[in-house]
């Protein structure tokens, strides 16, 4: 392989929005190990882990995109990284007995929504078809992370009433049904694509 040609992949793996999500994924053990050891201080740093992660899901992409270092590796690790850390937190608040209820139902919808797109996401790219990014699903990503922190900060800070404990459950709530109007944009897409290949067939 040419030596230049060599740097460039080299430059492009560890580039500053790669690195920022790989530290996401390298968080993710550390958040779920908070939730095995006793105390407020270790609920703090779980929240802190996972604020810190949020906020470089805005940054590795921005930067990408500001300094043009986007990359097709970046580009599969962006969206794992993001389901993994939903998916981590989830898992533990329900675990934690934080997310109870009928509430459960809500943290399943998000789950089972985001290992669908994932298959179809990943069946859509096959074909060469893509799906684009809509404000709706920003705003589901943003109820989930919202929902997320105060879940997280309810039994730091509301251990008596119940105002950051609704907060986080409503946001939960919201981001379920904003994922199922979602995932039904991938679903339509992917069948409508199958159906007017059966009808060419």
């Amino acid at each position: 392989m040419d030596h230049a040609l060599y740097q460039k992949k080299q430059r492009m793996i560890w580039n500053l929005p790669n690195i920022l999500t790989y530290g996401r994924i390298v968080a993710i053990p550390a958040f779920v190990a908070c939730f095995y050891l006793e105390g407020d201080f270790w609920r703090f740093v779980a929240l802190g882990l996972f604020l810190a992660a949020s906020i470089t899901d805005f940054l590795d992409g921005y930067l990408a995109r500001a300094w043009s270092q986007q990359s097709k590796l970046g580009q599969m690790l962006d969206p794992i990284a993001d389901k993994l850390l939903v998916g981590a937190a989830l898992i533990m608040l329900v675990a934690d007995d934080t997310i109870v209820g009928l509430s459960v139902i809500a943290a399943v919808i998000i789950l089972s929504r985001e290992i669908l797109v994932s298959g179809l996401r990943e069946f859509l790219a096959q074909l060469a078809v893509s799906v684009p990014v809509t404000k709706i699903a920003k705003f589901k990503t943003a109820a989930q992370l919202g929902a997320i922190v105060a879940l997280l900060l309810a039994p730091l800070i509301d251990r008596h009433a119940v105002y950051t404990w609704f907060i986080g459950d409503s946001l939960l709530w919201l981001a379920a049904l904003l994922t199922i109007y979602t995932g039904f944009d991938y679903l339509r897409v992917g069948i409508k694509y199958l159906i007017e290949e059966d009808m060419k067939g």
